[in-house]
């Protein structure tokens, strides 16, 4: 795997000041041939200016990189990260659509990078070493002040016509005003107008190790830019989730060139080291059952809800493992009708279960041992069955229970629940009360399983907060939920009437932080009556994500 250490936002943003090429460039004879043998960075022993002869593609190894900014800027980061060098480019005005639409056009069938009047574009010229150019439209005099390029016509007079390139039909400035207008402003640079064919330059045609993913927006808004990936041969995938890690075709697509340069083009992917972390995941991250790293919004889940031991804690038990992943399957699959999203099965295991006498630890709670779970745990892994571990602490602090768990929550496929309902505080019994917990201490669990996600390179992991009161959780809205490497879902939990169960379901969801996730319970018992799989999803609103079954 290439070296893909965190990547930075190729975006214009540092004013280059215009440098006059050197006046014998224009003079020079300038062989523009067809395609050749296709060369990816310059040999140890090529000079600059045998590379400048040809088109010359950017080795792999990069970190990801994230570009973003107007077409004109992206277009002029793209280049930089895509091209060594080229003799040849094409221009247009950014202010032009018509003129940039053929530009990318002419750029994309020879081969050559397409730049757009801006700050940076005389440094980026000579950077490639281009000493010829085909250009779109004439450039508004504003856009040529910002770019700080060469004195206009008007205040400069017509520039000196020099020999045609070799190799090109057509005089080096045409008669038209965009050559005459270009001309002026790119002294040192043979150019050929609208009427003047162009053939590809020695190298072109190449296959770039670039891996460019599209937001949303970056065909419409920065086609050059993408002219410019697809004219060095680049893979382009559009991302619509604009995340690398939602979207299972995306993260197909990294992977089958897995030691190409990642480029995200487009403002959409957010920073640029969340675009290098993201890129980085997809890449290598284990991916959770169905596909994909992110939990939601790709899928929706159904689950049954117990303990291994038997029935008397949920459905989960009622039967033996295999018996329970069949029944899982099933139940997702009534649910599958009334989902845009696929229904993944799931199962939620009580680990610590709610005791009534103190126990040995004095905690009045009772912990499954790993043995015992990690069989129902691999056994749902391996038939694509997500799993929660479910903590019913007593008067251990969720965070001390969890850590017990941290061999089984470091599988790709396993997630963890908190029921405060279970959470005692001193000299607090179980079903005295109803319990509670602060903000604050899940926020540490909230910080300790991030840290474990991220430092193991798993997908995003489910964490479930259990709640059918309001004050189950203290000052909710403190919550911490900056925390990208996990999906956290509020659990209505409440039975009762269907009215009961909306009310509830109502009052969760005011003031809920955002990126909340809803869950939803179905008692088999103890809902008057159970709720269907149809009235789940399409008679409470918004459709929860997570559905549980005890």
């Amino acid at each position: 795997m290439a070296d893909r250490r965190p990547g930075r936002v190729l975006q214009a943003g540092h004013r280059h000041h215009a440098r006059v090429l050197a006046a014998a460039a224009a003079a020079a004879a300038l062989v523009l041939g067809g395609c050749s043998t296709v060369e990816v960075g310059a040999s140890p022993g090529q000079s600059t200016r045998q590379a400048q002869d040809r088109v010359v593609l950017k080795p792999g190894g990069a970190a990801p990189q994230l570009i973003a900014g107007t077409d004109a800027e992206a277009a002029l980061a793209a280049s930089r990260a895509l091209f060594e060098s080229s003799p040849v480019a094409v221009l247009a005005p950014p202010e032009d659509p018509a003129a940039v639409k053929q530009a990318a056009a002419e750029a994309v069938s020879l081969g050559v990078p397409v730049l757009l009047a801006a700050d940076g574009l005389p440094a980026e010229l000579e950077r490639l070493g281009v000493r010829s150019a085909k250009v779109f439209g004439t450039p508004a005099e504003s856009t040529t002040t910002a770019a700080g390029l060469g004195a206009s016509p008007a205040a400069g007079g017509e520039a000196a016509q020099g020999p045609s390139p070799a190799g090109t039909s057509g005089t080096r400035a045409s008669s038209a005003a965009p050559t005459s207008a270009w001309s002026a402003l790119l002294p040192g640079i043979a150019l050929l107008g609208l009427d003047d064919r162009a053939e590809r330059p020695a190298g072109a045609g190449g296959t770039a190790p670039g891996s460019v993913l599209l937001a949303p927006e970056a065909e419409g808004e920065l086609p050059a830019a993408v002219a410019v990936a697809r004219a060095a041969g680049a893979r382009v995938q559009q991302d619509p989730a604009a995340d690398p890690r939602e979207d299972p075709e995306t993260i197909d697509f990294l992977r089958a060139a897995p030691d190409n340069n990642v480029i995200g083009l487009g403002a959409a992917f957010g920073d640029a080291d969340a675009f290098a972390a993201r890129a980085e995941a997809a890449l290598t991250a284990p991916e959770l059952p169905g596909g994909g790293l992110l939990a939601f919004p790709t899928r929706r889940m159904v689950a049954l809800y117990g303990h291994p031991s038997g029935s008397a804690l949920g459905a989960l038990g009622e039967q033996g493992v295999q018996a329970a992943i069949k029944r899982a399957k099933e139940l997702a699959k009534q649910y599958q009708p009334y989902s845009d999203q696929p229904v993944q099965p799931a199962f939620e295991i009580i680990a610590t279960v709610a005791t009534e006498a103190a126990g040995a630890d004095g905690d009045y709670s009772a912990d499954s041992d790993v043995p015992e779970l990690r069989r129902w745990v691999d056994a749902a892994g391996e038939a694509g069955v997500y799993v929660v571990l479910d903590l019913q602490p007593g008067t251990t602090d969720f965070l001390t229970q969890a850590k017990r768990y941290e061999e089984l929550l470091k599988l790709p496929h396993v997630g963890l629940a908190l029921d405060p309902e279970w959470r005692l505080q001193e000299g607090q019994r179980h079903m005295e009360q109803i319990g509670s917990v602060p903000a604050a201490e899940i926020n540490e669990v909230s910080a300790w399983l991030a840290g474990l996600t991220r430092r193991n390179n798993l997908p995003q992991k489910v964490l479930i907060l259990h709640q059918f009161q309001l004050r189950m959780i203290g000052n909710r809205e403190d919550l911490d939920m900056s925390h990208e490497e996990l999906a956290v879902v509020v659990h209505a939990d409440g039975h009762g009437t269907p009215e009961q169960k909306l009310d509830t379901w109502r009052s969760l969801r005011q003031d809920l932080p955002e990126g909340t996730w809803m869950g939803w319970k179905n008692f088999y018992d103890e809902d008057m009556p159970a709720f269907t799989p149809e009235r789940t999803y399409l008679g409470v609103s918004p459709a929860p994500w997570f559905v549980s079954y005890q």
